[in-house]
């Protein structure tokens, strides 16, 4: 891994630390240091996470993370229930193939990773991307690929709200393939909101 992409990693892995109910400037400087890194790669990172939406960068002040609010959370997770109910009834009732190994490639990787939030949250993001997409509406993809990059933090603070929220989700996860496979459009649909009212009530602790 080159120190441009190591960096950005260890930024963004420190963004998702952040309490999400305070903002947060970042001071170049001392981020440098504490990643092991010079200003030029940590100045980089920092414009690549403002334009996936993760902090703002203010002038004469730096950059900034901002708090996320109940009310943005419950926002974005109504547009995520939107859009991944529609993805599985499209999949199902529509007869699109479902991309069942990639899926199963993916919970079986995340259950290796209970104890790396930033990584695991970005298989999670993977996984239910690989359904969006498989149901072949570009547009919604692109926007929920943006809705998505918003969730980091908010993931990370979900999956470490309790010691066993992380395996909980890989068996809702798999919950949700399950349904896919079987074909049951109703199951799937309803694995998919349960596991996405789980997920909004760790958000909001």
């Amino acid at each position: 891994m080159d120190v441009r992409t190591e960096t950005y990693q260890w930024v963004k892995s420190y963004i998702a630390s952040l309490p999400r109910d305070q903002g947060t400037f970042l001071n170049e400087a001392e981020i440098a240091k504490e990643a092991g890194a010079s200003r030029t790669p940590v100045r980089e990172a920092f414009m690549r996470l403002q334009s996936e939406g993760l902090l703002e960068r203010i002038p004469h002040r730096g950059a900034y993370v901002p708090p996320l609010p109940d009310s943005e959370i419950r926002a974005v997770m109504q547009a995520r229930s939107m859009i991944e109910t529609w993805a599985v009834d499209t999949l199902l009732t529509g007869a699109k193939p479902v991309p069942l190994d990639e899926l199963d490639e993916l919970l079986e990787r995340q259950a290796g990773l209970w104890s790396a939030p930033v990584q695991f949250i970005e298989l999670d993001r993977e996984f239910h991307s690989r359904i969006v997409a498989a149901a072949g509406n570009a547009v919604i993809d692109q926007f929920y690929g943006e809705l998505r990059d918003r969730q980091l933090r908010m993931g990370v603070y979900a999956v470490s709200s309790t010691e066993d929220r992380a395996a909980r989700v890989v068996e809702e996860h798999r919950q949700i393939v399950d349904q896919l496979r079987t074909g049951d459009a109703i199951g799937a649909r309803g694995a998919t909101d349960d596991h996405l009212q789980n997920t909004l009530e760790a958000m909001l602790g």
